[in-house]
């Protein structure tokens, strides 16, 4: 064989080679990252840009780490379905997937809310050790699996603050008669210190305290509150909202469609909506600062709920809770652990995060940061 025949060989062997392994690779790689669309239907509005924002953040990192392959598109409230009925639209596959807090629904059950926040229970930080390391993801899963759906954390406000009110509350006799927009469990456990709990939309809460058809209202924190504009119509601002000490927002996927996904699909999922979680805590961390020094300016007037009236909350908290225990039995299984988790959550937490961050607040005060 000469010379310029054996390259001439060579050349055609080499390209064939070339396109033989391209054509053995393109099914493996489009096998390992197949295209997935999904919908997914959020509780909030795009006006709530913080909360709301958390499915979008979910998306974009999905997006991104499947170069585009998996897509999540994200509908605001009212968009597909009513907010408050974003799980319910995600058990009957409607959607795929919804972006909401749990305790929405615990009018049905009220073990829904146990994977959302309840009274006194865990702080941000703590529902997260919780979920993530303290069986609460997998506890939780084995009743939204009732539900026709799997859930994951993906997000958390923070503590909240106890909402705005028109005349100051200093006794626990102050409450009594007291309309308040508040609602699922909160309602319940202040309903049995005379309030009366009103449910309203978060657009129809600012008129309905102008004209006084409620005495106050509790929505979110600093940042979002201040989007309302309540402290116009109600300038007391109470804190600490002791019903959602940390509240959870829940990814939740239609169940039967996420088993179907690729082991590397439900890895990436579950990736990113940890880090989604985690994101949505930082931006209010960092929001609400100058989001509170702002409403202050404006007039409104921060106060304490006082200590006798957080033992009455807290007491009556814990008849809800009993009831509830007697006659429910996946509720009682969750709250067990909840309580056992919590009882050593704040064993630690006192020893060397309490007493740091006291000692920073109180040069804080001082002036001296």
């Amino acid at each position: 064989m000469d010379r310029r025949s054996f390259i001439r060989k060579a050349g055609v062997t080499g390209v064939g080679a070339a396109a033989a392994a391209a054509t053995l690779a393109a099914p493996a790689i489009a096998q390992s990252n197949p295209k997935v669309t999904w919908r997914l239907a959020s509780s909030f509005p795009k006006s709530l840009d913080t909360i709301y924002g958390g499915a979008e953040v979910f998306s974009k990192m999905l997006s991104e780490a499947t170069d585009g392959n998996f897509q999540i598109q994200v509908f605001a409230a009212g968009e597909l379905v009513p907010g408050l009925q974003a799980a319910d639209a995600t058990t009957a596959g409607t959607v795929e997937a919804c972006h909401t807090v749990a305790y929405y629904y615990w009018g049905k059950d009220p073990t829904w809310a146990l994977g959302a926040a309840v009274p006194f229970s865990l702080n941000a930080r703590g529902m997260n050790a919780w979920h993530y390391h303290g069986g609460g993801i997998d506890l939780f899963n084995e009743f939204l699996a009732t539900q026709g759906l799997f859930g994951l954390p993906g997000g958390n406000t923070g503590v909240q603050m106890g909402g705005w009110f028109r005349k100051e509350i200093n006794t626990v006799a102050d409450l009594s008669g007291l309309k308040m927009r508040i609602g699922g469990f909160a309602g319940k456990v202040v309903q049995k210190l005379g309030v009366v709990p009103q449910q309203i939309a978060g657009g129809d809460i600012y008129p309905a305290l102008e004209k006084g058809t409620i005495d106050a209202a509790e929505w979110v924190g600093p940042y979002d509150d201040e989007k309302l504009g309540f402290y116009k119509v109600a300038p007391y601002y109470y804190y600490p909202g002791w019903w959602e000490g940390g509240p959870t927002v829940h990814l939740m996927f239609n169940k039967a469609t996420y088993d179907e996904l690729s082991p590397a699909y439900k890895s990436l999922l579950r990736t990113a909506a940890q880090a989604a979680d985690a994101d949505m805590l930082q931006k209010y961390d960092s929001l609400n600062p100058a989001a509170v020094k702002r409403l202050v300016a404006g007039g409104a007037k921060l106060r304490p709920f006082s200590q006798d009236i957080m033992a009455a909350c807290f007491e009556k908290a814990n008849e809800v809770y009993a009831e509830m225990e007697a006659t429910n039995a996946p509720f009682k299984k969750i709250w067990e652990s909840i309580k056992g988790f919590r009882k050593e959550h704040y064993l630690w937490a006192q020893v060397a995060e309490y007493n740091f961050d006291t000692f920073m607040m109180v040069q804080q005060r001082n002036g001296k940061l």
